[in-house]
């Protein structure tokens, strides 16, 4: 146990050595939670995986600098993935849950019509539509779009309209 204390340190009176090696650890267990917390945390990010990277980071932060007990951190931020997790089962299976959680696609643009209500609840400008069609279509032309949407991630994705 000596040994353990004089690697890891306790409390918040920790070396330059100490931290580090909290550091290196935190960086292991990281990356297990990480794993069990699945793609969807370093993958396609909605708010919800925002919310739930910036936190857990937070978390582990507290268990490095010793302002808060390693042992104590690494248990919550488990708890915390564990219950991402849950929720993100959850709401696979109810589509109301996951509006609920991770919000709805929003129409900005439909035939030919953007829609300015849309744009300012949002708060996007047009400029911010055309900047999107740019980037992700290659093209100015709205002319060529059916639909454009707000997703749940913050992207806006487009919907070309059929040929023909």
């Amino acid at each position: 146990m000596n040994t353990i204390h004089t690697i890891f340190g306790d409390g918040d009176q920790l070396n330059t050595w100490q931290m580090s090696a909290r550091a290196i650890l935190m960086f292991f267990i990281s990356l297990v939670l990480i794993r069990i917390g699945g793609m969807r945390l370093v993958g396609k990010r909605s708010v919800f995986d925002t919310i739930i990277i910036i936190t857990l980071g937070s978390v582990l932060a507290r268990g490095v600098v010793g302002a808060s007990p390693f042992l104590a951190t690494v248990a919550a931020s488990t708890a915390m993935v564990l219950v991402s997790k849950l929720i993100a089962f959850i709401c696979c299976f109810s589509e109301t849950f996951d509006n609920l959680v991770k919000g709805k696609a929003l129409l900005l643009y439909d035939d030919g019509k953007i829609l300015w209500q849309n744009l300012k609840s949002a708060s996007l400008s047009k400029e911010d539509l055309m900047e999107s069609l740019r980037l992700e279509m290659k093209s100015e032309d709205l002319n060529s779009i059916q639909q454009a949407f707000l997703e749940s991630n913050g992207r806006i994705s487009f919907i070309k309209k059929a040929m023909g």
